[in-house]
């Protein structure tokens, strides 16, 4: 495959430049009502109450979510480099919106993996907003057993807003169309991880596509299709 993941965007010289983009927020800014502060959160197949079960759905979920096999390639698509550590990789994420292709940086800024004092069990990670993003924020990922009842769950919790560096046309846009595609990514995020964990319990395996590659980065969710046509959509690099 050639180095053009992206339609014609020259990804992986984008994906490098982020190496050096720092956080484009301080968390002493957010407060409402500037911020959208969220919480989503998707059922997924219960176990039986206690730790988690070997090779059960959590253990499943948690390997899915490890690997941004959840996001909806329809909206969000992102390359990485999968060898490196997860605390800390630099991630590209491409923003879908019809024929407009936005391309953002966001980087790992930390890891949970805890039993909480109420006895739930929890691992995920977070990625928080690169200089030239359309937002600014952090969105953290969780997959929860709830060890009383044996419930699992997926969790989104985030905090983010436009940046206030767009222009008027992409400001005006983000006003009248990112809510609702922020809100659409959240609900397909968790309808395709209880997709995914319940197909694996049925003995499938998914996702069932090997993920696009470009040397050491790979394309994730690994079922994304890269198809022609996305040379013809329009392409912005940091637009924030």
């Amino acid at each position: 495959m050639a180095d053009r993941v992206f339609g014609r965007l020259d990804a992986i010289r984008v994906w490098r430049d982020l190496a050096e983009a720092r956080v484009n927020y301080t968390v002493g800014e957010v407060r409402r009502p500037a911020w959208n502060i969220d919480t989503h959160r998707a059922a997924l197949p219960a176990e039986r109450p206690g730790a988690p079960e070997p090779r059960g759905c959590w253990e499943r979920a948690r390997s899915l979510v490890r690997d941004y096999e959840f996001s909806p390639p329809e909206l969000v698509r992102a390359l990485y480099e999968p060898a490196a550590p997860l605390l800390g990789r630099t991630m590209l994420l491409e923003l879908r919106f019809h024929g407009l292709h936005f391309y953002c940086g966001v980087r790992v800024t930390e890891v949970v993996d805890e039993t909480r004092a109420n006895g739930d069990r929890v691992w995920g990670w977070a990625y928080e907003t690169l200089n030239g993003h359309l937002e600014r924020g952090k969105v953290t990922y969780e997959v929860v057993k709830h060890r009383d009842t044996g419930r699992v769950e997926f969790v989104a919790t985030s905090y983010s807003q436009g940046a206030p560096t767009l222009g008027r046309v992409l400001s005006l846009g983000w006003r009248l169309f990112g809510r609702r595609n922020q809100l659409r990514f959240y609900r397909r995020c968790g309808e395709r991880l209880r997709t995914f964990v319940e197909a694996a319990a049925g003995g499938e395996t998914v996702p069932s596509a090997s993920p696009p590659r470009v040397g050491n980065l790979v394309v994730a969710p690994s079922d994304s299709t890269i198809r022609r046509l996305d040379a013809l959509a329009l392409h912005r690099v940091s637009p924030g």
